[in-house]
């Protein structure tokens, strides 16, 4: 298994507060990066493509270093962005122009300096008469040019990523993607989500801790498996919405991009944890899940502290664990511990087989053939109780799968008829792991020939 590069890294440093996130989504365009006016609150590096004067680049957005913060988990914060400026081919230190030249501006100054790689010093907030007085101080930290900016508004953002452009290197465009399979790894806080981003990238990508809430941002990285392209998202974990309310500003903005990691991926993966098992929260995650049209599978991870209790626990785990997701008995449970890595190489075979599921599609005379045996077995029952005949379908969609079926009068069938068809279509065709759509509408009524 390896990360795949996506072209050169440009990765964005500076203490925490000077706009470094705002700069990264202006440059992205992006809202990938937490925007908040508090201290820390970018805490993992984030990546995301960028492209400029057709060159493609990776930009990296890291959690402020060196500055006042209360954050609890700072020194990993630090260790996350000194690894993130090591495979930097341009670092972009950015400073708050109208704070001016502060300690923490000299420290990390002299940290970059070491490593041998091209520094661009960008001076934000330069919007106002304030910042753009104490641009000159800036000049003692020794870097040329000193671009002035304004990431807010955009301003200067043009030169600052001209001047990026003839310090990347020559011919270091990254290769045209290959379809990847995109999995988002969702669940409440502290189930192990980040253990297992880093179990499957064999690094230490995202900040791991016995704190919940660590994880803030979503985190993408690309990597290769059994030669094939993966995605991974890891998101913050999602809490009941008291919870979140409590917890300020940044984790209701967390849940926000949890469900959009959800939206934009092929697969979700439920992380539940062996010794709490699921509950009300689980299955609100789960019911997002599966309202985003995303492929599911259930890792339940930290599986080492519960293993060798014998078959019969496991069977009266998985059943239990179905009780509790009901509406999930489509979704393959795997066993995982992500410390030890156990069955982890198991979990990306299942994610790789429902995203194919996923994508299947089928032909019209099969999905009739189908209609045909399926209503024979079980003649379908409607909503209203009208008497309904399913005269013709088609699947009209993939990702996820969806069917249109055409009916000889204006009613729905019933809900458990639906799941009937959804389980019959599944035992047919597949569609392992993927939620299934269906629509039903009247046939409509051929006009009356006009003499």
């Amino acid at each position: 298994m390896s990360t795949r590069p996506g072209g050169p890294a440009v990765v964005l440093v500076g203490r925490p507060n000077v706009g470094k996130s705002t700069l990264f989504n202006r440059i992205t365009n992006t809202r990938r990066a937490i925007v908040a006016p508090v201290a820390g609150t970018t805490r993992d590096a984030v990546g995301a493509p960028a492209e400029w004067q057709n060159r493609r680049f990776t930009l990296m957005d890291t959690g402020g270093l060196f500055g006042a913060t209360t954050d609890p988990l700072h020194e990993l914060v630090i260790e996350q962005g000194l690894r993130a400026l090591k495979a930097a081919s341009v670092i972009v230190l950015l400073v708050d122009g109208r704070e001016g030249v502060v300690p923490g501006d000299r420290e990390i100054a002299k940290r970059v300096r070491k490593l041998n790689v091209p520094v661009l010093l960008a001076v934000n907030k330069t919007d106002d008469k304030r910042g753009q007085a104490r641009v000159a101080e800036f000049h003692v930290l020794g870097f040329e040019p000193v671009i002035e900016i304004a990431a807010e508004h955009g301003d200067g953002v043009a030169d600052l990523l001209d001047e990026v452009m003839k310090r990347l290197p020559a011919g270091s465009a990254p290769e045209p993607a290959q379809d990847e399979t995109a999995f988002a790894i969702v669940g409440r806080p502290n189930v192990g989500k980040s253990s297992l981003v880093n179990r499957l990238l064999r690094e230490e990508r995202v900040l791991v801790s016995d704190t919940p809430g660590t994880t803030r941002d979503t985190v993408d990285v690309v990597f290769q498996w059994q030669k094939k392209p993966f995605r991974i998202v890891d998101t913050a974990g999602m809490r009941r919405p008291g919870r979140v309310a409590a917890a300020g500003q940044v984790e209701s903005v967390s849940v926000v991009l949890a469900k959009r990691a959800m939206a934009r991926a092929d697969v979700a993966v439920i992380v539940v944890d062996a010794t709490e098992g699921a509950g009300d929260r689980e299955a609100a995650i789960a019911g997002e899940a599966e309202e985003s049209g995303c492929a599911i599978v259930i890792a339940v991870n930290k599986w080492d502290l519960v293993k060798g209790r014998g078959q019969d626990f496991v069977k009266a785990f998985d059943d239990k664990l179905r009780f509790q997701l009901k509406f999930l008995e489509y979704a393959p449970i795997v066993h995982i511990s992500a410390l030890t890595g156990d069955r982890t190489a198991r979990l990306l075979e299942v994610i790789d087989r429902v995203a194919t599921a996923r994508r299947h599609r089928v032909s019209t005379s099969e999905v009739n053939k189908f209609l045909e045996a399926a209503t024979s077995a079980h003649a379908p029952v409607s909503k209203t109780r009208r008497e309904v005949r399913i005269l013709y379908g088609s699947q009209t969609s993939i990702e996820p799968p969806e069917f249109v079926l055409f009916t000889n009068v204006a009613t729905e069938l019933h809900f458990s008829y639906e799941r009937y068809l959804m389980n019959q279509l599944r035992k047919t065709f597949g569609f392992e792991g993927s939620p299934i759509r269906l629509t039903i509408r009247r046939r409509a009524r051929k006009e009356p020939k006009r003499r």
